[in-house]
């Protein structure tokens, strides 16, 4: 399966979601930066209030390419224990990397929406969305994060991801709609034809628009 761009793939999963279509305690998650174009779709289709989970990758000191682990802005830092072991590293040689991804996750919390307080999931029924996963360690953290807020379901929805990491991802949710494991996986970006780099500024526009759309519903209401 070849999507156009994020927002078909949105659109598409937005489809297999419909069932979910305005129920009253329903949020949906995007995964900055891209999973965000994707979630948009998702929640206008639904008309669900859209907001961000953000979670990161933590590199190897030596290699910050290399992960090691993911962390989300107030879950669980995340480890591959098997991979430090055998690099000979434990959480106080990465220490640094841990303590610059929060201040990261921080920052772009604070970009993406300053004029309010994240929304609150307790008791609700939770979509969280990326545009794809390929080892699954920020979506991991993410679904772990948010496990922490007690929300009623969790709900994961991505257009693509390898099998094996798929696989393991719908352990950690209640529901997994998933338009595509390939296998051979290779990259996310594989899978769609335009894949370009989406932008702090988008994230902030989507997020905007979905509160002001928001707005405008619950007022005719």
């Amino acid at each position: 399966m070849i999507f156009r761009d994020r927002r078909e793939a949105g659109h598409c999963l937005a489809e297999r979601l419909f069932f979910l279509r305005d129920q009253r305690h329903l949020i949906v998650l995007g995964i900055p930066r891209g999973g965000v174009v994707v979630a948009a779709e998702i929640a206008r289709a639904l008309g669900a209030p859209l907001d961000v989970v953000i979670a990161h990758k933590i590199g190897a000191p030596f290699n910050p390419e290399l992960a090691i682990g993911a962390l989300a802005s107030d879950g669980p830092v995340l480890l591959d224990t098997e991979l430090m072991n055998q690099l000979h590293l434990n959480e106080r040689d990465i220490a640094k990397e841990i303590e610059a991804e929060r201040a990261e996750i921080a920052r772009r919390l604070e970009h993406f929406r300053p004029h309010r307080p994240p929304l609150d999931v307790k008791n609700k029924a939770v979509v969280v969305v990326d545009d794809g996963v390929a080892t699954g360690s920020t979506m991991l953290a993410a679904l772990r994060a948010l496990r922490e807020h007690k929300p009623a379901m969790v709900i994961l929805a991505i257009p693509v991801g390898p099998p094996e990491v798929v696989e393991m991802l719908t352990h950690e949710c209640d529901r997994a709609v998933v338009l595509d494991t390939p296998d051979p996986f290779w990259a996310v970006g594989r899978f769609y034809r335009r894949f370009e780099q989406t932008e702090d500024e988008t994230v902030v526009k989507l997020l905007e628009e979905a509160e002001t759309s928001r707005s405008g519903d619950l007022v005719t209401e």
